[in-house]
Protein backbone atom coordinates (compact mmCIF):
# COMPACT_ATOMS: atom_id res chain seq x y z
CA UNK A 1 0.00 0.00 0.00
CA UNK A 2 2.95 2.33 0.59
CA UNK A 3 3.97 1.94 -3.07
CA UNK A 4 0.38 2.43 -4.20
CA UNK A 5 -0.07 5.62 -2.18
CA UNK A 6 3.17 7.10 -3.53
CA UNK A 7 2.17 6.38 -7.13
CA UNK A 8 -1.39 7.60 -6.68
CA UNK A 9 -0.22 10.88 -5.13
CA UNK A 10 2.17 11.39 -8.04
CA UNK A 11 -0.09 10.43 -10.94
CA UNK A 12 -3.69 10.34 -9.73
CA UNK A 13 -6.37 8.05 -11.19
CA UNK A 14 -5.46 6.58 -14.58
CA UNK A 15 -8.98 5.60 -15.73
CA UNK A 16 -7.69 2.45 -17.41
CA UNK A 17 -8.67 0.30 -19.39
CA UNK A 18 -9.90 2.43 -22.32
CA UNK A 19 -13.00 0.96 -23.92
CA UNK A 20 -16.65 1.83 -24.41
CA UNK A 21 -17.94 -1.68 -23.63
CA UNK A 22 -16.82 -4.79 -21.78
CA UNK A 23 -16.52 -6.62 -25.07
CA UNK A 24 -14.26 -3.94 -26.51
CA UNK A 25 -11.97 -4.38 -23.51
CA UNK A 26 -11.87 -8.15 -24.09
CA UNK A 27 -10.95 -7.74 -27.73
CA UNK A 28 -8.33 -5.14 -26.81
CA UNK A 29 -6.77 -7.47 -24.25
CA UNK A 30 -6.21 -10.09 -26.94
CA UNK A 31 -5.04 -7.65 -29.61
CA UNK A 32 -2.54 -5.89 -27.36
CA UNK A 33 -0.34 -8.99 -27.07
CA UNK A 34 3.15 -8.13 -28.39
CA UNK A 35 2.23 -4.70 -29.72
CA UNK A 36 1.66 -1.11 -28.65
CA UNK A 37 -1.74 0.20 -27.65
CA UNK A 38 -1.59 2.71 -30.51
CA UNK A 39 -1.66 -0.17 -33.00
CA UNK A 40 -4.54 -1.80 -31.14
CA UNK A 41 -6.57 1.41 -31.27
CA UNK A 42 -6.33 1.46 -35.05
CA UNK A 43 -7.68 -2.09 -35.23
CA UNK A 44 -10.47 -1.28 -32.76
CA UNK A 45 -11.53 1.71 -34.86
CA UNK A 46 -11.69 -0.44 -38.01
CA UNK A 47 -13.89 -2.98 -36.23
CA UNK A 48 -16.13 -0.16 -35.05
CA UNK A 49 -16.32 1.35 -38.53
CA UNK A 50 -17.57 -1.99 -39.85
CA UNK A 51 -20.00 -2.23 -36.92
CA UNK A 52 -18.72 -5.66 -35.91
CA UNK A 53 -17.23 -4.83 -32.49
CA UNK A 54 -19.79 -6.95 -30.67
CA UNK A 55 -20.00 -10.68 -29.90
CA UNK A 56 -22.25 -11.59 -32.84
CA UNK A 57 -20.29 -9.37 -35.21
CA UNK A 58 -16.92 -11.01 -34.51
CA UNK A 59 -18.49 -14.47 -34.25
CA UNK A 60 -19.98 -14.31 -37.75
CA UNK A 61 -17.01 -12.65 -39.46
CA UNK A 62 -14.91 -14.89 -41.67
CA UNK A 63 -11.43 -15.42 -40.27
CA UNK A 64 -9.86 -13.75 -43.32
CA UNK A 65 -12.12 -10.70 -42.94
CA UNK A 66 -11.27 -10.40 -39.26
CA UNK A 67 -7.54 -10.72 -39.97
CA UNK A 68 -7.76 -7.92 -42.54
CA UNK A 69 -9.53 -5.57 -40.11
CA UNK A 70 -7.01 -6.10 -37.30
CA UNK A 71 -3.89 -5.99 -39.49
CA UNK A 72 -2.48 -2.94 -37.63
CA UNK A 73 -2.22 -4.95 -34.39
CA UNK A 74 0.56 -7.16 -35.77
CA UNK A 75 0.58 -10.96 -35.99
CA UNK A 76 -2.92 -10.38 -37.30
CA UNK A 77 -3.55 -13.91 -38.59
CA UNK A 78 -2.54 -15.40 -35.24
CA UNK A 79 -4.66 -12.85 -33.38
CA UNK A 80 -7.62 -13.53 -35.66
CA UNK A 81 -7.30 -17.20 -34.71
CA UNK A 82 -7.16 -16.26 -31.02
CA UNK A 83 -10.20 -14.00 -31.27
CA UNK A 84 -12.11 -16.75 -33.05
CA UNK A 85 -11.10 -19.25 -30.35
CA UNK A 86 -12.32 -16.82 -27.72
CA UNK A 87 -15.62 -16.38 -29.56
CA UNK A 88 -16.06 -20.16 -29.78
CA UNK A 89 -15.58 -20.27 -26.01
CA UNK A 90 -17.94 -17.35 -25.35
CA UNK A 91 -20.75 -18.81 -27.42
CA UNK A 92 -20.02 -22.40 -26.52
CA UNK A 93 -20.04 -21.86 -22.75
CA UNK A 94 -22.16 -18.73 -22.29
CA UNK A 95 -24.25 -18.42 -25.49
CA UNK A 96 -22.44 -15.16 -26.23
CA UNK A 97 -23.98 -13.59 -23.12
CA UNK A 98 -21.43 -11.39 -21.31
CA UNK A 99 -23.75 -10.84 -18.34
CA UNK A 100 -24.01 -14.57 -17.84
CA UNK A 101 -20.23 -14.86 -18.14
CA UNK A 102 -19.76 -12.16 -15.51
CA UNK A 103 -21.92 -14.09 -13.05
CA UNK A 104 -19.53 -17.04 -13.12
CA UNK A 105 -17.20 -17.46 -10.14
CA UNK A 106 -13.73 -16.00 -10.56
CA UNK A 107 -11.70 -19.19 -10.06
CA UNK A 108 -13.77 -21.25 -12.50
CA UNK A 109 -13.89 -18.50 -15.10
CA UNK A 110 -10.13 -17.93 -14.93
CA UNK A 111 -9.51 -21.64 -15.43
CA UNK A 112 -11.83 -21.62 -18.44
CA UNK A 113 -10.14 -18.62 -20.01
CA UNK A 114 -6.70 -20.17 -19.59
CA UNK A 115 -8.02 -23.13 -21.55
CA UNK A 116 -8.73 -20.95 -24.60
CA UNK A 117 -6.02 -21.16 -27.26
CA UNK A 118 -3.78 -18.09 -27.18
CA UNK A 119 -4.96 -16.72 -23.83
CA UNK A 120 -2.29 -16.72 -21.12
CA UNK A 121 -2.41 -15.47 -17.53
CA UNK A 122 -1.94 -11.76 -18.28
CA UNK A 123 -4.61 -11.69 -21.00
CA UNK A 124 -7.03 -13.78 -18.93
CA UNK A 125 -6.58 -11.57 -15.89
CA UNK A 126 -6.95 -8.39 -17.96
CA UNK A 127 -10.30 -9.69 -19.22
CA UNK A 128 -11.35 -10.65 -15.70
CA UNK A 129 -10.29 -7.40 -14.03
CA UNK A 130 -11.00 -4.75 -16.64
CA UNK A 131 -13.92 -6.21 -18.59
CA UNK A 132 -15.70 -8.31 -15.97
CA UNK A 133 -14.76 -6.33 -12.81
CA UNK A 134 -13.37 -9.36 -10.98
CA UNK A 135 -10.84 -8.78 -8.16
CA UNK A 136 -7.70 -10.31 -9.70
CA UNK A 137 -4.32 -8.59 -9.99
CA UNK A 138 -2.76 -8.29 -13.45
CA UNK A 139 1.00 -8.77 -13.57
CA UNK A 140 3.00 -7.50 -16.53
CA UNK A 141 6.58 -6.65 -17.43
CA UNK A 142 6.26 -3.16 -15.92
CA UNK A 143 5.09 -4.57 -12.58
CA UNK A 144 8.02 -6.99 -12.37
CA UNK A 145 10.53 -4.35 -13.47
CA UNK A 146 9.43 -1.81 -10.85
CA UNK A 147 9.24 -4.31 -7.99
CA UNK A 148 12.56 -5.96 -8.79
CA UNK A 149 14.38 -2.62 -9.05
CA UNK A 150 13.10 -1.71 -5.60
CA UNK A 151 14.08 -4.98 -4.00
CA UNK A 152 10.60 -6.42 -3.46
CA UNK A 153 10.97 -9.39 -5.82
CA UNK A 154 13.58 -11.05 -8.00
CA UNK A 155 13.41 -10.44 -11.75
CA UNK A 156 13.05 -14.22 -12.06
CA UNK A 157 9.80 -14.29 -10.07
CA UNK A 158 7.05 -16.15 -11.92
CA UNK A 159 3.70 -14.63 -12.87
CA UNK A 160 1.94 -16.66 -10.21
CA UNK A 161 4.43 -15.77 -7.48
CA UNK A 162 4.19 -12.03 -8.16
CA UNK A 163 0.40 -12.15 -8.37
CA UNK A 164 0.21 -14.04 -5.08
CA UNK A 165 2.22 -11.24 -3.47
CA UNK A 166 -0.58 -8.77 -4.22
CA UNK A 167 -3.42 -11.16 -3.45
CA UNK A 168 -1.87 -12.07 -0.08
CA UNK A 169 -1.08 -8.52 1.04
CA UNK A 170 -3.94 -6.38 -0.29
CA UNK A 171 -7.71 -6.39 0.17
CA UNK A 172 -9.39 -8.12 -2.76
CA UNK A 173 -10.87 -4.97 -4.23
CA UNK A 174 -11.41 -4.66 -7.98
CA UNK A 175 -11.03 -0.87 -8.04
CA UNK A 176 -7.77 -1.01 -6.07
CA UNK A 177 -6.32 -3.72 -8.32
CA UNK A 178 -7.41 -1.81 -11.42
CA UNK A 179 -5.83 1.46 -10.33
CA UNK A 180 -2.67 -0.16 -8.95
CA UNK A 181 -1.88 -2.02 -12.15
CA UNK A 182 -2.62 1.06 -14.26
CA UNK A 183 -0.22 3.10 -12.13
CA UNK A 184 2.53 0.51 -12.68
CA UNK A 185 1.93 0.73 -16.43
CA UNK A 186 2.18 4.52 -16.37
CA UNK A 187 5.35 4.46 -14.26
CA UNK A 188 6.90 1.82 -16.52
CA UNK A 189 6.16 3.74 -19.70
CA UNK A 190 7.14 7.19 -18.49
CA UNK A 191 9.88 6.68 -15.89
CA UNK A 192 10.92 3.09 -15.12
CA UNK A 193 12.05 2.35 -18.67
CA UNK A 194 14.86 0.02 -19.70
CA UNK A 195 17.10 2.99 -18.97
CA UNK A 196 15.30 4.36 -15.90
CA UNK A 197 14.72 8.01 -14.96
CA UNK A 198 15.28 7.45 -11.24
CA UNK A 199 15.70 11.20 -10.64
CA UNK A 200 11.99 11.81 -11.33
CA UNK A 201 10.61 8.56 -9.92
CA UNK A 202 7.99 8.89 -7.15
CA UNK A 203 9.47 5.75 -5.60
CA UNK A 204 13.01 7.13 -5.46
CA UNK A 205 14.55 6.14 -2.14
CA UNK A 206 12.02 3.38 -1.51
CA UNK A 207 13.62 0.03 -0.81
CA UNK A 208 11.34 -2.85 -0.01
CA UNK A 209 12.04 -6.08 1.80
CA UNK A 210 12.18 -9.15 -0.40
CA UNK A 211 8.95 -11.07 0.08
CA UNK A 212 9.52 -14.64 1.14
CA UNK A 213 8.49 -17.08 -1.55
CA UNK A 214 8.99 -14.68 -4.50
CA UNK A 215 12.37 -15.86 -5.77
Amino acid sequence: MKIYRKLYRAYGPRNWWPGETSFEVMVGAILTQNTSWRNVEKAIQKLKAKRVLNPLGIYHLKRSQLASLIRSSGYYRIKADRLKSFMDFLFGEYDGDLKRMKREKLVKLREELLGVKGIGPETADSILLYALKKPIFVVDAYTKRVLSRHGVISERGSYGEVQKLFLDHLPHDEELFNEYHALFVHLGKMVCKKIPRCDICPLEGFKGSRIQGVK
